[in-house]
């Protein structure tokens, strides 16, 4: 995925407005939670820009084991790879097989200090048309993070012109939790009767017809809509969900597991994670049994329950940062759960 980049809301574009430089969203705390130290082995599975990475290793005389299934981010790259040379190596996959890829990068045995997660989209792939992130500007209906390669799946063109009615508006709902989703899906079954669905202007002029306005709440009445796309085409839950399981196998005891999400999505899987391998899911009632299995010792210790939130100077300087949430966990020496468990 490619991360690091001056985030915003799913899917929001401003072509009027100046492009702003791509900010890592809530480096300062990341850095804190991380902690990378003299030594360290950190992983950063959203590459993106480069903007963690590179903080991480100016931090400290650390190492950085990168990802990013995004082949336009791994081209990019080059500066950064020549700054940092024999400290930094980056690989061209999804992060959720960065348990697979320690094959003793730099020596370091199988095991990491710290994993850096950062969900999402980026700025950088919606400035580019030609991605299909965007509804403000016309381009081919693609949203892939991977277009080619391994990685590379079906397009969000080949989605909405190939799905039935009902499988369509259920992504619409459980993605985008777009409350009129069966009325959009039918509409996009009738219209690619007659012209099949090819660009991100065709798509959103549908929706604004369908929704009879150009807004809700502020956003365009597509947003809800093309982050289900994006994330149905992506597997940006399930890769969110193998990615956190990976980290728990590759974390030394001690070890930082450090996530910033976007959407209510994404935190809900991350708080989730934590608070179960913490061992803080809800016990029962007091009246009821007692229970006798207490299942797997917790595999994470929690300092800050609570979702962390940017602050407002963060915000007033890079709006894009508003929806963002850190939540982080301290590894233990407990082995890691079955994932079934």
């Amino acid at each position: 995925m490619s991360k690091k980049s001056n985030r915003r809301a799913p899917n929001a574009s401003d072509d009027t407005a100046p492009k702003r430089p791509h900010l890592p969203v809530m480096l300062a705390e990341v850095l804190a939670a991380s902690a990378p130290k003299s030594d360290d082995l950190i992983v950063d599975g959203t590459f993106g820009a480069g903007g963690y990475t590179s903080a991480i290793l100016d931090a400290a005389p650390c190492r950085v084991l990168a990802f990013d299934r995004d082949p336009t981010a791994i081209a990019a790259a080059v500066p950064v790879l020549e700054k940092y040379r024999e400290r930094l190596l980056l690989l061209n996959a999804p992060f959720s097989t960065m348990s697979a890829a320690m094959v003793e990068p730099f020596g370091a045995g199988g095991r990491v200090d710290a994993v850096v997660l950062d969900i999402g989209v980026s700025s950088m792939q919606i400035d580019q048309p030609e991605r299909g992130f965007s509804f403000q500007t016309d381009g081919p209906l693609d949203m892939r993070m991977s277009q080619s390669g391994p990685h590379a799946g079906p397009s969000a063109a080949d989605i909405v012109n190939t799905l039935d009615a009902d499988p369509l508006a259920d992504i619409l709902f459980q993605f985008g939790e777009e409350r009129r989703s069966r009325h959009i899906a039918r509409a996009i079954v009738m219209d690619r009767e007659k012209v099949p669905f090819t660009s991100t202007k065709q798509l959103a002029d549908l929706i604004c017809r369908v929704l009879k306005t150009p807004k809700i709440d502020g956003r365009h009445a597509a947003t809800r809509t093309f982050q289900a796309l994006r994330i149905y085409v992506n597997d940006e839950l399930g890769e969110l969900s193998r990615g956190l399981d990976a980290a728990e196998r590759l974390l030394k005891p001690g070890g930082r597991l450090v996530v910033v999400t976007f959407h209510s999505l994404e935190d809900r899987i991350v708080k989730d994670f934590f608070r179960s391998r913490a061992g803080r899911t809800p016990q029962g009632s007091r009246h009821g049994p007692v229970a006798t299995d207490t299942g797997p010792a917790p595999s994470f210790t929690l300092d800050v329950a609570r979702a962390i939130p940017p602050t407002d100077a963060e915000c007033a300087i890079n709006p894009r940062a508003r929806s963002a949430r850190l939540r982080w966990g301290l590894r233990t020496d407990a082995p890691a759960w079955n994932r079934d468990a």
